[in-house]
């Protein structure tokens, strides 16, 4: 019955009881049931049902239970771990924290680098740095300029980087599906990020890499983008959106700081 709603937007008794093929009255008294828990309710001018704010509630209830288990940092564990033997470098798990990026996990690989982030909990503003230029790029339109109007200001002096900049490499990015800086803000250093979508198509995070700026050039770089946007893609259905990870980042590691101890 909820997905039959889910379908078809609000909808009268007799639509839903053909569609499922239940009589009339059976389908009448799924639905007073459903109503009774906040889970449907009665359009007042016309009488059709359509999903409540019960369900929303349940999402939410759901969503805790995924972020005690870990939420996407435990689901892109495994991910990290996999990337980082098969490249042989540092790849880090973003995501947004208002109007920064914050590293929810990292794998450390052999080579000796350094970013904007730094470790685990460590934030950037979106924008700087290939993971938190995907997800800037990725946003709506209208969140985007509301980012890039707040974050400008914050990031003018730090390199090459301006407003100009930021533009250019949120419609590259946006162009090639993926972020990459062949000679990095940082002297020597560069990096490469492919954003994470859920189910709906949303940004919901990114995977990035740091390493030496000789170990992304030539033919090794699409041999990267190619193996984090495999490992992007296969996670788009396992992420919930109501994840406590990608609304308080902060909180979850602070969570799963103390389960771990």
């Amino acid at each position: 019955m909820l997905h039959a709603l889910a379908d078809a937007g609000p909808s009268r008794v007799s639509d839903l009881a053909r569609t499922l093929g239940f009589t009339q009255a059976t389908t009448h008294r799924l639905l007073q049931q459903l109503a009774d828990g906040g889970l449907v309710y009665q359009l007042a001018q016309d009488k059709r049902y359509a999903l409540g704010l019960g369900l929303a509630t349940l999402a939410a209830r759901a969503a805790e239970q995924v972020g005690a288990e870990g939420g996407l940092r435990a689901i892109c564990r495994p991910v990290l771990t996999r990337l980082g033997a098969a490249l042989g470098e540092t790849v880090f798990l973003m995501v947004r924290s208002g109007f920064d990026a914050v590293c929810l996990d990292r794998w450390e690989g052999p080579w000796p680098i350094r970013t904007f982030t730094g470790d685990i909990g460590g934030r950037v503003p979106l924008g700087m740095g290939q993971g938190a230029m995907c997800i800037l790029a990725h946003l709506p339109p209208e969140e985007c300029e509301e980012v890039l109007r707040y974050n400008v200001p914050r990031v003018v002096g730090m390199g090459v980087v301006d407003g100009v900049y930021l533009r250019a490499e949120i419609n590259r990015t946006r162009e090639l599906g993926y972020s990459s800086a062949q000679t990095g803000v940082l002297d020597g250093m560069s990096g490469v990020g492919v954003p994470i979508f859920d189910a709906a198509g949303r940004v919901a995070a990114a995977f990035s890499v740091g390493t030496l700026a000789a170990r992304l050039s030539g033919e090794r770089l699409p041999v990267v983008v190619g193996l984090l946007q495999k490992e992007a893609q296969a996670l788009a259905s396992q992420i919930n959106p109501f994840d406590r990870s990608l609304r308080r980042p902060a909180e979850a590691l602070r969570m799963a700081g103390s389960t771990s101890t």
